[in-house]
C-alpha cells in the first residue's frame, strides 16, 4: 500500500485520509469527479501534493479490483 495513504481508528472513524492529516481519500476522489481539476485541488489545498492525489487514484483503483463471485 502506498505510504500516502494512512488509516488510524481514532481519525475520520479509521477511514483512509491521506498521510495522517483529515483530509479522506474520499475528499479528493469527490473532487475529481465532480470535474474539479487537479491544479485547483492543490490550490485549494495547499497541503496537498500532486503525489497525494495520484495516490488516491492508485488506492481507489485497488480497491475496486475485487473478484467477482457468480453464484452458480
Amino acid at each position: 500500500m502506498n505510504e500516502r495513504i494512512t488509516f488510524n481508528p481514532k481519525q475520520c472513524g479509521g477511514r483512509p485520509c491521506i498521510r495522517g492529516m483529515r483530509i479522506r481519500v474520499k475528499d479528493v476522489l469527490d473532487l475529481l469527479a465532480a470535474n474539479v481539476s487537479r491544479s485547483e485541488i492543490l490550490e485549494d489545498y495547499p497541503y496537498l501534493e500532486s503525489e497525494d492525489i495520484d495516490a488516491c487514484l492508485a488506492y481507489a483503483a485497488a480497491e475496486a479490483d475485487h473478484p467477482v463471485l457468480l453464484a452458480q
